[in-house]
C-alpha cells in the first residue's frame, strides 16, 4: 500500500523545521510524532515512516528539529539544556501547529530522551503513550567513549561526508549535539527525575549490543516511571534498532499500539 507523503514545513519560534507527512492527517486517524536522534532528521528516518503508518494505519509526523536536516542552523554551542529546552519550549508549539488531537510520540536516542521530558512535565490528556528506542536518561563512560569517537570518525574520516547528504548545516549538526556530550559539564546530565510523573505507558525498544548505553538505562525507566513499562530486547542490535531490525521494532510498536492506541490495528499475518 502506498501512502501519501507530503512536505509539512514549519515555523517556530522564527526559525523554519523541516516536517514531513505520512498518511491521514490529525482529523481522520491518530498520529505518531516522531522525534530524531542526535544526529538525526526527517530523511535519515529512511522508510522507517512509511513502513510505520502502513503497518499501524495512522498518521505519521516527522520534523527535523533546528540545526538539522533542511531546518534552519542555530547557534553553537548548544546550551547543555538542549534536550530539555526542546521538550519544554518547541515541542509543544509544533504539537499545537500540526493540529495533534490524539497519538503517540516515538523517540530515538536524543528523540526518545525528549520524550521523557516532555511526558515528565507535561499531563498532555493527548498521549495515549511514548514509545523509547534506545533512550538515555543519565551520561554512562561507554556512551561517552562512542561519542568521543565519532568526533574521530567527523574530523578524521568519513563521517562528515556521509552525514553532509542529510544535513544542510553538517558542521552545526554535528557539534551542536557533540559538543555538548563531551562537555565535562553534561556528566551531570540526568533525566530520572522525570520518570515517576510519566503515567502514560511506555514502550522501550532497546538494543542488547547498544554502543551508547547500556542496560542500566532500560532498568531505570522500568523501575521509575509512574505508569506501565514494557521493554522489546533486541538481541545483535545496536542503536538503531529501526534500521537494524526495522520488522522487530515496528511489530514491538504495532503490539504496544494495539494495546494502548486508540487506532484500529490490523493484525498481522502471524496473529
Amino acid at each position: 500500500m502506498t501512502l501519501s507523503s507530503t512536505e509539512c514545513d514549519l515555523e517556530i519560534d522564527g526559525l523554519k523545521l523541516e516536517g514531513r507527512w505520512i498518511g491521514p492527517g490529525p482529523r481522520d486517524a491518530p498520529t505518531l510524532v516522531l522525534l530524531h536522534e542526535g544526529l538525526g532528521s526527517v530523511g535519515l528516518w529512511g522508510d522507517f515512516p512509511q513502513k510505520l503508518a502502513a503497518a499501524i494505519g495512522c498518521g505519521v509526523f516527522a520534523y527535523s528539529r533546528a540545526g538539522y536536516g533542511r531546518s534552519d542552523p542555530v547557534a553553537l554551542p548548544r546550551p547543555l539544556s538542549y534536550m530539555h529546552d526542546e521538550a519544554r519550549g518547541a515541542l509543544p508549539k509544533i504539537l499545537d501547529a500540526i493540529g495533534f488531537r490524539r497519538g503517540m510520540i516515538v523517540g530515538h536516542s536524543d528523540g526518545a530522551s525528549i520524550a521523557v521530558i516532555y511526558a515528565g512535565t507535561h499531563d498532555d490528556r493527548r498521549l495515549d503513550g511514548i514509545v523509547l528506542m534506545a533512550p538515555h536518561v543519565f551520561t554512562e563512560d561507554m556512551g561517552i567513549a562512542s561519542i568521543a569517537e565519532a568526533k574521530r570518525a567527523y574530523e578524521e574520516g568519513d563521517l562528515k561526508r556521509k552525514l553532509a547528504r542529510w544535513h544542510e548545516n553538517v558542521d552545526c549538526a554535528f557539534y551542536g549535539w557533540n559538543g555538548a556530550w563531551l562537555d565535562p559539564d553534561f556528566r551531570k546530565w540526568n533525566l530520572t527525575e522525570f520518570l515517576p510523573a510519566i503515567r502514560t505507558p511506555v514502550l522501550i525498544v532497546q538494543g542488547e549490543a547498544d554502543q551508547y548505553g547500556t542496560i542500566a538505562q532500560v532498568q531505570a525507566i522500568e523501575t521509575r516511571c509512574g505508569g506501565p513499562v514494557e521493554t522489546t530486547m533486541l538481541p545483535g542490535v545496536g542503536h538503531s534498532p529501526h534500521r537494524e531490525a526495522p520488522e522487530a521494532a515496528l511489530e514491538a510498536i504495532r503490539c504496544f499500539v494495539r494495546a494502548h492506541g486508540q487506532i484500529p490495528i490490523k493484525m498481522s499475518n502471524s496473529a
